[in-house]
């Protein structure tokens, strides 16, 4: 098990993600801010994908970041968990979202994919909240 967020926790999610579907088009350099962890601070981490493919996912920040995505750990947990579906997040404010929205819009087509739900859950699994 890999506790949530951490960098072990990173790694672990990158490699299964390898498996999601090779989807053209699908790309972004994506910075993730995640606010009032349980320890009172921020964590912020990047994820670089490439046509469907997580080619980096590490702890830190992304210089050339093409879109922020902004929330709370409450509810980064419950986006993980799959309690709250990004897209409701984005609507209800509850994940702010600057840059180029295009960019992340490209993602949509394989975030309802047999696949990737499959690999979200191998991932929940080996994940201690």
């Amino acid at each position: 098990m890999a506790a949530f967020l951490t960098q072990e926790w990173m790694e672990m999610a990158r490699e299964l993600a390898q498996a999601f579907p090779h989807t053209p088009g699908a790309s972004v350099r994506l910075q993730q801010v995640v606010t009032g962890m349980p320890d009172g601070g921020d964590v912020r981490y990047f994820r670089v994908i490439e046509d469907g493919v997580t080619l980096e996912q590490a702890l830190g920040d992304l210089a050339d970041a093409e879109v922020t995505l902004t929330s709370s750990y409450e509810d980064a947990v419950k986006v993980a968990r799959r309690e709250l579906l990004i897209q409701e997040g984005f609507m209800s404010g509850r994940v702010q979202a600057d840059g180029d929205l295009g960019k992340l819009m490209s993602l949509l087509p394989i975030a309802t994919t047999a696949e990737y739900v499959a690999i979200e859950e191998q991932i929940l699994e080996r994940t201690e909240f």
